[in-house]
């Protein structure tokens, strides 16, 4: 729980204000300081701090507009804890519009918990770890899909090994949940969560753009988690259907051809084993090949740009059983 004041890198909060400052964590070619945006809306009333973080890839751009939209959402009267909102992880990554740091193609959340003499990533990992993260006692890191592909509105974390993982992610109520421990080492959210400060990632969408169906689905979840945690009177997010799956439950389907891709389903989807992802065809219109669902599943990942050589991945398919992908059918009609 957070004492009433709450201090951290960039200073201290005292109870019922909202500090909006900048946080230096490398500095440019010409010595000016990397500064990073922070909000911290500390409540009138005692409650844990909860931090929500946005675009350590710099081009992952919904969970920007979540954060902005926190900030403006909920003030210091409304909350009992704190809310830490880091609104662009990656700054040189962000003003070059592209996923990893610029010039040594470093990625940021590859890179956590950092060290203070290292490699530009590690630097600002570290001061990002060790200036804020470890002040914080839950997280919630918001991203999207790598260019080029499209994922569906989901959560990772290591669900099966830490209780309070499981409870944020439960309370955020997305209805797909990718569990695992050892995957993405040295994210943002494995390292937060081994030191015991319990970490979920959002994932939804495309980069380099807003999605308001994906912003408003985050913004409710992480309401329902303040709710949760009991630092907001809000509204629990409610799931029609629910999927938590291992590593063993997920695979990406992969082209075994190049060519042009004619995509036949979407994100969100339930394929059968055997139904057509996509037909991949030669540029001289002779020749076409399909790529098949290998299980029943859930499409929870496509490719967008539409090419692919040999190996290209082109569907992220979580498998589910007969009752749930009857429900989402069901739920999806209904919609």
């Amino acid at each position: 729980m957070s004492t009433h004041s709450f201090t951290y890198a960039g200073g201290t909060v005292e109870p019922g204000t909202v500090q909006h400052t900048t946080l230096a964590v490398s500095e440019t070619f010409v010595g000016g300081d990397v500064e990073i945006p922070i909000t911290v809306v500390n409540g009138e009333e005692l409650g844990p701090v909860l931090f929500c973080s946005a675009a350590v890839h710099g081009d992952e751009l919904n969970g920007v507009k979540v954060v902005h939209d926190l900030v403006d959402r909920y003030g210091p009267a409304d909350l009992a804890g704190t809310l830490v909102c880091l609104h662009v992880v990656n700054v040189p990554a962000y003003l070059a519009q592209q996923r990893y740091l610029p010039l040594y193609d470093q990625d940021l959340n590859r890179s956590f918990p950092g060290k203070e003499r290292s490699t530009p990533a590690h630097r600002i990992a570290n001061a990002v770890y060790s200036g804020v993260l470890t002040h914080c006692d839950y997280g919630i890191d918001l991203h999207t899909s790598t260019r080029g592909r499209t994922t569906t509105f989901h959560v990772r974390g290591q669900v099966a090994q830490h209780d309070e993982v499981a409870r944020l992610a439960d309370a955020f109520g997305a209805n797909l949940v990718l569990a695992g421990v050892g995957e993405e080492e040295n994210s943002l959210r494995t390292a937060s969560t081994a030191r015991g400060t319990p970490v979920i990632t959002v994932e939804m969408g495309e980069a380099h753009r807003f999605q308001e169906r994906y912003i408003e689905r985050a913004l409710a979840g992480i309401e329902s988690v303040m709710t949760d945690l009991g630092m907001y009177d809000g509204e629990r997010v409610e799931r029609e259907w629910g999927v938590v799956a291992d590593a063993s439950q997920k695979t990406w389907v992969r082209s075994d051809e190049g060519g042009l891709v004619e995509l036949h389903v979407g994100v969100g989807d339930v394929v059968d084993g055997g139904d057509s992802i996509c037909t991949v065809h030669d540029h001289f219109a002779t020749e076409e090949h399909e790529v098949t669902a290998p299980f029943r599943g859930v499409v929870a990942g496509l490719l967008q740009n539409p090419i692919a050589q040999p190996g290209h991945p082109v569907c992220h398919l979580v498998s589910v059983d007969e009752e749930t992908a009857e429900t989402i059918r069901r739920t999806d009609e209904s919609s």
